[in-house]
């Protein structure tokens, strides 16, 4: 290798590594700035393939456009509207019936604390039990607050103009020329590597599609299951909790387990028998079951190469790093990554180094 090859490589080297580090440190000082232009982005990756499909019967790139997100527009907004509206006639449900749920746990507990005064004469029940329903019930009183305020708090910050406004402009000129943006980047590809880079980047695609979309379809899937489920098993705040451990579902096991400890959390206070505790397992029982055999395996895959414990640290890392941002990019970065390190894993066994 002469000296002319090493410098190039050299610079070759620093200069992809200058750039990454620059990439990388722009979107953590915009991460305040980011958030409705990647969920535009995203928006529009996950609509392109319904667009694409109309332009193949002949419909101009852009009237498709306009016609997919008419679609969405219809079809979100009045979801969107609802459950606003069920959350807060749910939470204002679970505020009204926070003392009936105090005294129905302080007579649960009556058993146990009368035990304690027998084994350790010391203690003083009736104080634990004025302590435990007038503490109680002030904190059940102050989450039952606290998700009302998020409910508004939430439809503030929704109704701000950079998510209101922005998003959906983003999305539209994405997903309308999204086309020419594939093409662009190909014509900035290195040539020599250029075959290369795009077998990676179907590989990555592929592993979107199949995640990303898929798990989108699984979560809403869910969501609708366990609200309905628990709605019909009689438990207040069912219709929430429900479709928030659905929503949570992309977040292997956390969604269904957080779900269930809310939901027993909840029946606990508000049942006195045992038949509602036994429907509601049964509910969860059942959505493991339908998830775990029919909603992953069909709509998500199983070969898309992201494996759960690695999804949950490329969760828990982009939130503390980048928030909600973090959140959103954390699935796509890691596919990025589990596919170039398959690849360097080929190469390197390939190689030299290894076979030596």
């Amino acid at each position: 290798m002469t000296k002319t090859t090493t410098t190039g490589i050299k610079s070759n080297a620093v200069f992809w590594i200058s750039l990454f580090v620059f990439f990388c440190a722009a979107i953590y000082v915009l991460r305040s700035v980011l958030l409705p232009f990647v969920a535009g982005i995203v928006i529009g990756y996950l609509l392109n393939p319904l667009a694409a499909r109309l332009e193949k019967k002949g419909i101009n790139r852009t009237l498709a456009t306009v016609l997919v997100m008419l679609l969405v527009i219809v079809i979100a907004v009045p979801a969107f509207i609802l459950l606003i509206n069920m959350i807060d006639s749910q939470v204002s449900t679970f505020i009204s019936a926070v003392p009936s749920y105090v005294s129905s746990l302080v007579k649960k507990f009556e058993p146990i604390l009368i035990k304690l005064q027998e084994d350790f004469p010391s203690l003083q029940a009736d104080r634990i039990k004025d302590y435990l329903r007038s503490n109680m019930s002030n904190n059940l009183k102050l989450f039952g607050s606290l998700l009302k305020s998020l409910v508004s708090g939430g439809m503030a910050i929704i109704n701000l103009i950079s998510l209101l406004l922005i998003t959906p402009v983003v999305a539209f000129y994405m997903l309308r020329d999204w086309d020419n943006f594939i093409a662009k980047i190909r014509g900035l590809l290195p040539r020599k590597y250029k075959k290369t880079i795009e077998l990676q980047a179907k590989e990555i695609d592929h592993t979107l599609a199949g995640f990303i979309r898929g798990q989108v379809s699984v979560c809403i899937i869910l969501g609708s299951y366990y609200a309905i489920g628990l709605h019909l098993c009689g438990l207040d705040l069912g219709l929430m909790v429900g479709f928030l451990a659905g929503l949570i579902s992309f977040i292997p096991y956390v969604g269904s387990i957080s779900g269930f400890l809310m939901s027993m959390a909840l029946a606990v206070a508000q049942f006195n028998t045992w038949g509602p505790f036994v429907a509601v397992i049964a509910v969860f029982l059942i959505g493991q079951f339908l998830e775990g055999n029919f909603l992953t395996p069909k709509l998500v895959g199983e070969n898309v190469g992201l494996h759960p414990v690695w999804v949950m640290f490329a969760l828990l890392a982009g939130g503390v790093l980048l928030g909600f941002l973090g959140l959103m990019i954390a699935v796509p970065v890691a596919a990025v990554i589990g596919v170039l390190i398959r690849h360097a894993i080929e190469n390197y066994k390939n190689s030299s180094l290894y076979l030596q």
